[in-house]
């Protein structure tokens, strides 16, 4: 069980590592292709690999489709969906430091909601963890003082779909088959990205070859559907079940840390002091959550010794 869990951690610090290190990516990609119309080709792409998989190597997962696992798939799906479109509109007005701290929330969201939706009370380990979690958030990201405008509430509502999204994976990820649950939450985000760009943008971008086939667009969907899409999304749903949310919400607030460095690295973006400090807290906070839960193995395993 103490495996499972380490490479359950172990993988979705990597799914973190690879949605921070395509940040600078989909940036590049996006002022060619809008954002909505974007995401949409990026999640058909992942969905169609996913399917293709699953009706070639995983046919037998298909026998447990039914209503149950469909509409699970599909409220994953809708929370994963309102993370993305609701960041996207906000970033329209309000600062990409800004958006990143208030998306960073979900940090604390999400044992909120664990412990309001599911009763799971997080432990005083999640809770220093997350609070010195959300306090290296701050500093890594919050660059700026200016007030607060309609995009901070956009990309608050944005925090709220990521931590849903990681409540009800954790939820749904233990009953269902992991790789058909996760074709049907990625093709739902497919969907409504793509009726989000026929109403909100000019669709007609993404049939353009001219724009689709430009070497920062075809470079961003083939990495972004394949590793920051399909297998991120798979892992997420087959790892997580291992673990908690509390704890995948800390995991996944490596996230930022991994796009300030690889920003540092391919932009040549510079990072301050206080960004510095921010990364060794969130790093710290993660760490901190995961100490006690060796402190009770060990304890629970002396227990068994004694009574044996």
């Amino acid at each position: 069980m103490k495996k499972n869990v380490l490479f359950a951690d172990g993988t979705l610090l990597l799914v973190a590592f690879i949605w921070g290190a395509t940040f600078v990516i989909v940036q590049n990609a996006i002022a060619f292709l809008e954002p909505h119309s974007f995401n949409g080709l990026r999640f058909l792409i992942a969905a169609i690999l996913l399917c293709a998989w699953l009706f070639i190597f995983e046919k037998d997962q298909l026998k447990q489709l039914n209503w149950k696992i469909i509409s699970s798939g599909i409220i994953i799906g809708i929370w994963l969906f309102i993370g993305y479109a609701f960041q996207t509109m906000g970033l329209l007005h309000t600062s990409s430091s800004k958006a990143g701290f208030i998306t960073g929330l979900s940090v604390i969201l999400v044992p909120l909601f664990s412990f309001l939706l599911l009763k799971n009370k997080p432990g005083m380990n999640a809770i220093i963890g997350v609070s010195v979690a959300t306090v290296g958030l701050y500093l890594l990201t919050m660059t700026d003082r200016a007030g607060l405008n309609i995009g901070d509430g956009l990309v608050f509502i944005c925090a709220i779909g990521f931590a849903m999204h990681i409540i009800f994976t954790g939820k749904y990820s233990s009953n269902f088959p992991s790789l058909l649950l996760t074709v049907i939450q990625i093709t739902t985000v497919a969907v409504l990205s793509i009726a989000s760009a026929f109403f909100a943008e000019d669709w007609r971008q993404a049939l353009n070859p001219e724009i689709i086939f430009q070497g920062s667009v075809v470079f961003a969907l083939v990495i972004t559907s394949v590793f920051a899409t399909a297998l991120a999304f798979f892992a997420q749903t087959r790892f997580q079940k291992f673990t908690t949310p509390t704890r995948v919400a800390l995991i996944f607030a490596m996230e930022p840390v991994f796009a300030a460095g690889t920003a540092f690295l391919w932009a040549n973006e510079r990072l301050s002091f206080s960004a510095i400090i921010g990364c060794l807290f969130i790093f710290a906070g993660m760490i901190f959550a995961e100490v006690p839960l060796k402190k009770r193995q060990q304890h629970l395993k002396k227990k068994q010794n004694e009574t044996v």
